[in-house]
């Protein structure tokens, strides 16, 4: 097995999601094949990559003005290499109490000579010495810096949310995600979770009960789920808790067979494995799932997700949700729309997410979830049920699309009460329609809102 040099593979890394100018680089599948490409790395190992990764891309405002302060090149006039070498290092300095400030002055420096740069390695070296002096008098001048956010979203959200909960909501997605798996075996579960805590144990990990469903436990400090026992058995699926109570804001243990299910944005087919559990568990035997996607890609990983799960009345698809179906028109008792958005949600698992959107890319997104909305309501038949869901925090993409799918396509909301928990019922959920925030809810940022025909 080859030596790893851990800060510059970090490097690399950066080098490939921030100087992509297309766009096409996600930093969560960048970090991931990485890991998967040195998966002999120790524990410890991957754990720094991961978090030295991950933080510089997710402080990088907040590192960009730092930097700034003391060096006499601006960040962005900087070679993409020292920039990149400068941002790591800085970071190590403000946020990671166990690297020594030397060290990560000096790593710093063996970084820019092994790509070329000794003539620039006095330039880091005093930049990062002068952070390090420095770093317990910085301030920030405003909610964008601190919390490493573009100063137009603060601007939408505190417009949305006010600043209090703009302010509470940015901590919330800096805040460590663990990642929150579902346990599938009712019967079976306290033993697929001892398995799993175990092996965890080994490695360093944690396990424990998430407060808002029995079956939702979140996990902490492990790099690789689909190696833990239970997984290729299908024990247990990886899905983030407000997916989990998107499905379950449906009420679907209250319906009668046979059901008909459409999921139209399905993949990776998390909403569609919960909801077949939640109707074998109701005892409701006589149904079948749709699960569609416009990806074919998608569409392999979903119905390879089924096939783990021993779900054997679930279907994958290969369809663009823009595009009606007639043979499925009137028909379907249940269909899921939980529809492309842009993301503001998932920002504290998928950094990059806030540096991409724009505005603009916002607004042609407002006017394809409408698209979508409207091919989903034709397919309900009458009292189906529909689930508009998103993964974004926006009211542009979420509270003026629930009014919309009422005035416009005639629908009417359900209220959420009778199907989530108390510690969620608000004046909203009464309403039919739940904005989760990061910060203030245990779960990343979702919208959920259930409609009947």
């Amino acid at each position: 097995m080859q030596e790893v040099n851990s800060r510059l593979l970090v490097l690399e890394l950066l080098l490939e999601v921030t100087e992509d100018r297309n766009g096409r680089v996600y930093s969560h599948i960048a970090v991931r094949d990485v890991l998967n490409k040195y998966n002999y790395l120790s524990q410890q190992e991957k754990s720094f990559i991961k978090r030295l990764f991950e933080g510089t891309l997710e402080r990088m405002l907040t590192l960009d003005f730092v930097i700034d302060q003391y060096a006499r090149v601006k960040t962005d006039k900087m070679k993409p290499q020292i920039r990149a070498i400068l941002r790591m290092g800085t970071y190590q300095i403000l946020y990671m109490n166990s690297v020594p400030d030397a060290a990560a002055c000096n790593e710093a420096v063996k970084l820019a000579q092994k790509k070329g740069f000794s003539s620039l390695k006095g330039f880091v070296n005093g930049v990062l010495r002068t952070v390090a002096r420095n770093k317990d008098t910085i301030t920030y001048p405003n909610l964008s810096v601190a919390y490493s956010m573009p100063a137009w979203l603060v601007s939408l959200w505190e417009e949305q949310l006010g600043e209090e909960r703009t302010r509470t909501l940015l901590a919330g997605l800096l805040a460590e995600h663990p990642v929150t798996v579902r346990f599938r075996r009712p019967e079976r579960m306290a033993d697929d979770i001892a398995a799993v805590r175990a092996a965890l144990e080994r490695q360093g990990g944690v396990i424990g009960p998430h407060p808002y469903l029995p079956y939702a436990y979140r996990v902490l400090r492990t790099d690789d789920m689909t190696q833990l026992p239970g997984y290729e058995e299908g024990a247990f699926v990886i899905q983030d808790v407000g997916s989990m109570l998107a499905v379950e804001a449906l009420g679907l243990q209250e319906q009668e067979g046979p059901l008909r299910v459409l999921d139209l944005c399905a993949a990776p087919g998390g909403k569609s494995v919960l909801a077949a559990d939640l109707l074998e568990a109701a005892g409701i035997t006589d149904y079948s799932i749709i699960a569609r996607d416009i990806s074919d890609n998608k569409v392999q990983v979903m119905a390879e997700s089924f096939r783990r799960c021993r779900l054997t009345k679930a279907s994958a698809q290969v369809w663009d949700a823009v595009q009606p179906d007639a043979a499925l028109t009137g028909r379907m008792d249940i269909v899921i729309a939980d529809v492309p958005c842009s993301g503001l949600g998932v920002i504290g698992k998928k950094r990059d997410i806030k540096y991409k959107v724009t505005p603009d890319s916002v607004a042609e997104l407002t006017a394809l979830q409408e698209r979508i909305l409207r091919t989903a309501a034709a397919y309900l038949r009458e009292g189906g049920r529909l689930l508009f869901s998103t993964c974004t925090i926006n009211r542009e993409e979420n509270e003026k699309h629930f009014e919309w799918i009422k005035n416009e396509l005639n629908l009417t909301p359900v209220s959420l009460n009778d199907a989530l928990p108390a510690a969620l019922h608000s004046e909203t959920t009464g309403k039919g329609w739940l904005q989760l925030l990061p910060g203030i809810h245990d779960t990343d940022g979702f919208f959920i809102s259930v409609f009947a025909k």
